[in-house]
């Protein structure tokens, strides 16, 4: 690369540090030297989210330091995502997620949310509070491969199969896989319900959208 390109581990060590001025300052002296906006993502962003993951997987950050990070990897995310699509580069899948039908808790699905977006995923989040019927409708609109469904309460995970059903009862369960998590949710639950995926924790989630995302 020429001279003039800056170093671009600036940006990982950015998003890892949760640096959001400098992400975005990083990513713009990068476009501005020419840089693809798809090694900035792949390169760089990515592989940054993916060592945050790592560190609150083994207790090295914690929900503060995620937050921070997935801020600032989101920034910077920000200015490459008209760029993709401009040439055509899908993202590595579309994931609708949101809080199950009854349940206002919104952080532990936030970060999945998050570390999904950086992993990178296209993330339709429908918030809090979701009937069945919203987890499907939208996921027809963006042809998302994956409903995520999250659930912090006994009274509300049982609200889950709700939305497998409707996505079997719509005739989607071979082009979009449903996966859960939450206090409450355990692998054991996640398969009586007939559920894809279940995740234990907001890296978890990443890796089995991936998993679950065709190649």
């Amino acid at each position: 690369m020429p001279d003039s390109t800056p170093d671009l581990t600036k940006l990982y060590d950015a998003v890892l540090s949760g640096d959001a001025t400098g992400a975005v300052s990083v990513t713009e002296e990068a476009l501005a030297a020419g840089v693809d906006p798809q090694d900035l993502v792949t390169g760089q962003m990515i592989v940054a989210m993916d060592e945050v993951g790592r560190r609150f997987e083994e207790g090295e950050y914690f929900v503060p330091e995620l937050l921070i990070a997935a801020r600032a990897m989101k920034g910077a995310l920000d200015l490459l995502r008209p760029l993709l699509a401009e040439r055509g580069i899908e993202p590595a899948g579309r994931v609708v997620i949101g809080t199950v039908k009854g349940d206002l808790h919104d952080i532990g699905k936030g970060l999945v949310a998050s570390m999904l977006e950086g992993g990178g995923f296209e993330v339709i989040d429908l918030g809090v509070d979701v009937p069945p019927e919203a987890f499907v409708t939208h996921a027809k609109e963006s042809n998302a491969g994956i409903i995520a469904v999250s659930a912090l309460l006994t009274t509300t995970m049982t609200g889950m199969k709700a939305v497998v059903d409707a996505v079997r009862d719509a005739g989607l369960q071979d082009q979009c896989k449903v996966m859960v998590g939450g206090a409450p949710v355990t692998q054991q639950y996640a398969d009586s319900i007939g559920a894809a995926g279940y995740g234990n924790s907001a890296n978890a989630a990443v890796a089995i959208a991936r998993e679950l995302t065709p190649a």
